[in-house]
């Protein structure tokens, strides 16, 4: 049964039960009763979910699904038309293009293609985004069945995505302020005034002022470049690797300054103001945000929470965290892709590089063989390299032909402007008609290259993003009705915050959806997909 749902701009929302198959000629959906209120909505979505367990319709579960958390319902599948039409849109080599039902519906029928409207990120119970007429919704959500094809699997588990991504930020991460500010105060000294620095980094600004013997603001690259020509030492960037080549006193106090005003701009005072509310960070997740495949974060900095931050991430008084992550895990789907008898063997290991060592030689004062099996292993699934990299890539060649030829055909591909996929099929883009001319110039080479290092990665990362996806849907599943909720995910990794007397329980659960992952995606594959999970009180504990 599929059930689409759609809300006005008042906040009330209509609901129509839909034929299965849908006929692509059927008229257009008239709702089955009149407006609803939220409440109300929200408690026949929980009677039809309890009852039948139905895919959802509706144009996007960051609006539309948000609203039903917040009125206390969930759901465990469903349709959205934004996450959907963003696929479709990439095979068609128009990655990041208005998503809406209005504009997949003009794009169909050929009329000027509405631009996408920016609602709130976690509407409330009432108003949020501009409405959706239930029809819209409904004649898109036909236009995309009658094209998905091969990418139906695809457009599932994106769907089932975002549902996570609502819930997490619905749930958010369990995040101690008090631990937050202790840490902040310890590192950069108590919170300034507004329009200030901390302490820490004052003195940190007075110490390179002395060092150059003038006063620079070393929030200023420009003041900082000139600096540092001034004292003889002209440098291109102020990168930390190029600054500490250079012996000068004023080196190690702009790199510590660089590395806590990082902190103090993207995870401070401000951060913490804006981003932890009721004891919980509550991040915007983008699903798919990257053309790969990999999610994104508007604002929250979510994928990127500083390991020194790590400590403030602690569970409730009676609860734990489940966290998990996936070990190796491109070198693992490159093997599962590429069909190599061998390399599968290697990768049915525990740590891949070191079943991979027996191919290189140990040599003196060099790396280990396992750290060259690393360092081939990289190049061939993000091409470049120089110098050792090139001899260790050409063993890897020699040994494991089939693996290797896999990301080479791709990275061919994308040399000619070829767009390449993922195992299920979501497409990188083309080159455009400007680059084909340039690949026909002497000039082209080093695009050609950078474009053919791309598609060489996008078509392990995408599928690799793939199976994180997969998996994070399973887990979804397995853990729907019960009190562990998901509450973060980046690329790899995973936390579920549960009572402690169910952390057993969920990291079987964990276990069990990183398998059913690896069988929907690659079948009876001898690779394996290793997790490291934990049960922590604290997410710091568990690196």
């Amino acid at each position: 049964m599929r059930i689409a749902v759609a809300w006005g701009e008042d906040g009330d929302g209509e609901l129509q039960v839909l034929p299965d198959p849908i006929p692509q000629d059927a008229a257009p959906v008239v709702p089955e009763s009149p407006p609803r209120t939220v409440p109300d909505l929200a408690a026949e979505v929980a009677r039809l979910e309890a009852a039948e367990g139905p895919r959802w319709v509706w144009e996007s579960s960051a609006r539309d699904y948000a609203r039903l958390l917040a009125a206390g319902v969930r759901v465990a599948r469903c349709h959205d038309v934004e996450l959907t039409e963003g696929l479709l849109l990439a095979r068609e080599g128009a990655f990041g293009e208005p998503r809406s039902a209005a504009a997949a519906l003009a794009r169909r029928r050929g009329l000027p293609v509405p631009a996408e409207h920016r609602p709130e990120a976690q509407p409330s119970l009432f108003g949020g985004a501009p409405a959706t007429p239930l029809a819209d919704v409904v004649a898109a959500y036909r236009a995309q069945e009658a094209e998905l094809g091969p990418l139906r699997l695809l457009a599932a588990a994106e769907s089932a995505g975002g549902l996570a991504a609502a819930e997490m930020s619905h749930e958010g991460v369990p995040w101690r302020v008090d631990v937050h500010d202790e840490l902040l105060t310890g590192l950069l000294g108590p919170r300034p005034a507004p329009g200030m620095r901390p302490r820490l980094l004052q003195d940190l600004a007075d110490k390179i002022g002395a060092a150059f013997g003038a006063h620079v603001n070393p929030d200023s690259p420009k003041q900082l470049l000139k600096a540092f020509a001034s004292v003889g030492h002209p440098v291109t960037t102020t990168r930390a690797w190029e600054l500490r080549g250079i012996d000068h006193p004023a080196v190690a106090p702009v790199l510590e300054y660089k590395e806590l005003a990082r902190l103090y701009t993207a995870h401070g005072w401000t951060w913490m103001d804006s981003w932890v509310r009721d004891g919980r960070f509550r991040p915007e997740y983008v699903v798919g945000g990257v053309v790969s495949g990999r999610w994104a974060s508007k604002g929250g900095g979510a994928l990127q929470i500083p390991k020194v931050l790590r400590r403030a991430v602690v569970a409730d008084p009676g609860w734990t965290l489940v966290v998990a992550d996936a070990a190796q895990l491109e070198p693992r789907v490159l093997a599962a892709l590429a069909g190599d008898a061998a390399f599968t063997e290697a990768a049915a290991q525990g740590d891949i590089y070191a079943a991979l060592a027996d191919a290189f030689a140990e040599t003196p004062d060099g790396p280990s063989p396992r750290d060259k099996a690393k360092i081939a292993m990289l190049s061939a699934m993000y091409g470049g390299g120089t110098g050792e990299a090139v001899a260790l890539l050409a063993v890897l060649r020699a040994r494991f032909p089939a693996a290797f030829e896999y990301v080479e055909s791709a990275a061919r591909a994308g040399e000619l402007g070829q767009a390449v996929t993922s195992l299920l099929g979501r497409a990188s883009p083309a080159g455009s008609a400007e680059y084909r001319e340039l690949i026909t110039t002497s000039a082209g080479r080093s695009a050609a290259l950078s474009r053919g290092r791309f598609t060489r990665n996008f078509v392990v990362q995408a599928t690799a993003a793939e199976w994180a996806l997969a998996f994070l849907a399973l887990l979804r599943r397995e853990l729907l009705g019960g009190p562990a909720e998901i509450v973060f995910f980046q690329h790899d990794e995973v936390i579920v915050h549960t009572p402690e007397a169910d952390a057993e329980a969920v990291t079987a659960a964990v276990a069990k959806a990183a398998d059913e992952a690896k069988r929907l995606l690659f079948g009876a594959t001898p690779v394996v997909f290793p997790l490291h999970t934990s049960a922590v009180p604290c997410y710091a504990d568990a690196k």
